[in-house]
């Protein structure tokens, strides 16, 4: 789908894989922790069942070609994958006492509220901070409510994604079961679907293929090209 004149977003193919995982790791490295494992992720993640092919997008376009004003940018460079997100399906435990129609529990039986998750989220560093990644995610969230995604949950920095409307996910009765008892400003939730959580309270648990070893990931690392690995502020660990 063309968004604009410059820039496309379509499905991931095969061939695109490798150049993926390259970007993600760019995007990641020395972010969060010293190096990144967030490549593997979603290398592992896509012979998941729970992945969702039709949303592991990529937005293409001309890159930051370093030419003066006025010159075309994407005749000279021909365009290049600049950002990818991937959506997988999880789930809301339903506290027993709670009740849903959507999720049909009854008072006794805890249940399970299906919905989606996504991430990584990735933008070639060199053209962060220019709304491709906000662009991306709400051309991605659209196609979720589309396929019946009733809400969205996520780890991330409320002060971008609340501009793709997300909330606390405490503000909407649902806690982080790694943080149960806290407000877990980090969690995020966004309901596609008006109303999807009226009536809800539940935890939500991020699904296990965002945990990977890492040795696996120092494995599959060496077929990437070297980069430092370095202890930055602001790092999680």
């Amino acid at each position: 789908m063309s968004i604009n004149s410059e820039y496309t977003i379509r499905q991931e193919q095969p061939a695109d894989f490798s150049a993926v995982e390259n970007l993600t790791r760019e995007a990641f490295w020395n972010v969060y922790r010293p190096g990144c494992s967030e490549h593997y992720v979603l290398h592992c993640y896509r012979n998941h069942p729970d992945f969702i092919p039709e949303l592991s997008l990529v937005l293409e376009g001309p890159g930051n070609c370093g030419l003066s004003a006025g010159e075309n940018c994407r005749e000279a460079v021909g365009r290049e994958i600049l950002a990818h997100v991937m959506f997988a399906w999880s789930e809301i435990l339903v506290d027993p006492q709670a009740g849903s129609a959507q999720a049909g529990e009854t008072a006794q039986e805890p249940q399970r509220l299906r919905m989606m998750t996504f991430g990584p989220i990735s933008v070639r560093p060199d053209m962060q901070r220019k709304g491709l990644g906000k662009m991306l995610l709400d051309y991605a969230l659209e196609r979720a409510r589309q396929m019946g995604a009733g809400c969205i949950a996520m780890c991330g920095n409320i002060q971008f994604y609340g501009k793709c409307g997300f909330a606390v996910a405490t503000s909407k009765g649902i806690r982080y079961a790694d943080d149960p008892d806290g407000d877990a400003p980090y969690f995020l939730i966004r309901e596609l679907t008006p109303g999807f959580l009226d009536g809800i309270r539940g935890s939500y648990r991020d699904p296990s293929p965002y945990f990977v070893d890492d040795k696996d990931v120092e494995e599959f690392d060496k077929q990437f090209p070297p980069k430092e690995k370095k202890v930055l502020p602001g790092q999680l660990g």
